[in-house]
């Protein structure tokens, strides 16, 4: 039979502990759920894991992902709850490969009712070509720097994209696995827009606005 001193040692823990979980462990459920929902509905980051967009994009980058731009879904669910915006031409983005579910980062190369001609990994839309030079292409005031070292990849001929829908090419035009594989996208399926580099390899942290 434990003694008078024994019970007595034991009734602080048992009170901490049971005023901690009343009290203090729903505060702290409450917090880590707020993390998440702001990763889900605010902000997130993304891990480049290959060289398709180079040298927009190197592997190892780190990239903030605007969760908001095009609406605000329900967090862990992604069922949108109210839509902020449309992914627009030259916009790098993050979403979901209809092949397979992976989770890829790309340029929004064409939206719906464009016109879309590409020969030798270099872009037009309804008729005007977007080189500024060899290297580089313009979307508006969005430039891209392109990576020819392997080619072009595969030549779009005479594709004008349909309501909804969005074309997504890499800037390494002859290494990526883009849209001229797996086909347009929905536009409802992007689910965040790349704002910056924040963390390069041989760099470290700064801040590469894209």
């Amino acid at each position: 039979m434990p003694t008078a001193a024994t019970a007595d040692s034991s009734t602080p823990v048992s009170g901490r502990l049971r005023r901690w979980l009343r009290h203090e462990l729903p505060q702290l459920l409450l917090f880590l759920g707020l993390i998440l929902a702001a990763r889900s509905t605010l902000a997130n980051h993304y891990v480049v894991p290959s060289g398709s967009m180079q040298h927009t994009l190197e592997i190892g980058d780190r990239v903030v992902v605007d969760m908001r731009a095009y609406g605000v879904r329900l967090p862990l669910l992604g069922t949108e709850l109210i839509a902020t915006g449309q992914p627009q031409r030259g916009e790098v983005v993050v979403f979901d490969s209809p092949v397979d579910g992976e989770r890829l980062i790309k340029r929004v190369a064409a939206v719906a009712g464009d016109r879309v001609r590409l020969q030798d990994g270099h872009l037009s839309i309804n008729g005007q070509p977007l080189a500024v030079d060899a290297t580089h292409e313009a979307f508006g005031v969005r430039q891209a720097p392109l990576d020819l070292d392997r080619g072009g990849g595969p030549d779009i001929d005479a594709l004008t994209v349909p309501p909804g829908q969005l074309l997504m090419l890499g800037d390494h035009r002859g290494n990526s696995a883009d849209g001229r594989y797996f086909g347009l996208i929905q536009a409802s399926s992007v689910y965040g827009r790349a704002v910056a580099v924040y963390y390069r390899r041989g760099e470290g942290f700064g801040w590469r606005r894209l």
